[in-house]
């Protein structure tokens, strides 16, 4: 499998690609990285280094990949955080570009907007280009809870709320959507959930809950379920092997008394993990 990567980078610590590449690799996935950033580190630390790219670096790394004459063998395209609205233009020309060498690649989206705790913390324009533009061309998007309610203008309170939710953005063109940590009153202050949906059918996994913060673990399920569905073909089965993988990762994070999460001293969790949830079909 062959998969794009259009994220930001960070040399010490694991966010965007720093948190993708490498469990896709671990998994055996060829990964082609392209960085819309490159910093030193996360922005979340009191000083950080580097350079944001422009947008026409993702139109001519591209152009050169399609030089090779490989986009036909590329699989899917990933991308998250997006720091305006036209390296988001850009990102969709490159989707564009894969899905004409090849029309049965997929598109992930990390729809990335904000999150409970900080609210919205993307700039102006950003939430519009995810509803309008992103997500009717995406194949699987990857909300946290926040950004589930945000973008469907709902408030998810209830299970049945959150499926209703997911729903809605699935009628605005993504066929999947996995929801990366949803908290609602059903579900036991000691647990998380993360609930799946395609048009087969509807998985919720749970799984204990942490007492971490630790910035990129979005991003690396984003790519494990991505790289899962798309391999297996079976949304409860992706949702399983990478649930039980980001538990096992987390939990040596927070083992480690780490910020950031411990990738590669917890890589064998990637393919191997210590505990396995069940996926759990509800719905119809």
């Amino acid at each position: 499998m062959n998969l794009i990567s259009i994220q930001s980078h960070v040399a010490y610590g694991h966010v965007g690609n720093s948190a993708a590449v490498f469990p896709l690799q671990r998994m055996g996935v060829e990964v082609w990285p392209i960085h819309t950033v490159q910093f030193s580190n996360h922005t979340g630390y009191d000083s950080y280094e580097g350079e944001v790219f422009g947008p026409q670096l993702i139109r001519d790394i591209i152009k050169g990949i399609d030089a090779r004459n490989v986009l036909g063998e590329c699989d899917g395209v990933l991308s998250g955080y997006i720091g305006s609205p036209e390296i988001g233009a850009a990102i969709l020309d490159a989707v564009a570009t894969v899905k004409c060498a090849n029309p049965s690649a997929r598109y992930c989206c990390d729809p990335v907007i904000g999150d409970a705790s900080k609210g919205v913390f993307v700039k102006k324009g950003i939430v519009e280009f995810f509803k309008d533009k992103a997500l009717p061309v995406a194949d699987i998007i990857t909300p946290n809870h926040f950004e589930l309610d945000y973008l469907s203008g709902t408030q998810s309170k209830t299970l049945n709320d959150a499926l209703v939710a997911v729903e809605s953005l699935r009628k605005l063109g993504p066929r999947t959507v996995l929801v990366t940590s949803l908290r609602t009153d059903e579900t036991p202050q000691d647990a998380i959930d993360m609930l799946a949906c395609d048009d087969d059918a509807q998985y919720l996994l749970r799984t204990p809950r942490l007492e971490l913060v630790a910035n990129g673990a979005g991003d690396a399920v984003a790519a494990l379920f991505t790289a899962h569905y798309l391999r297996l073909g079976k949304i409860g089965e992706a949702l399983a092997a990478a649930g039980s993988a980001i538990f096992g990762v987390l939990a040596k994070t927070a083992e480690a008394g780490s910020a950031e999460i411990q990738i590669v001293a917890a890589q064998d969790e990637i393919l191997t993990p210590s505990q396995v949830f069940e996926a759990k079909r509800i719905g119809a």
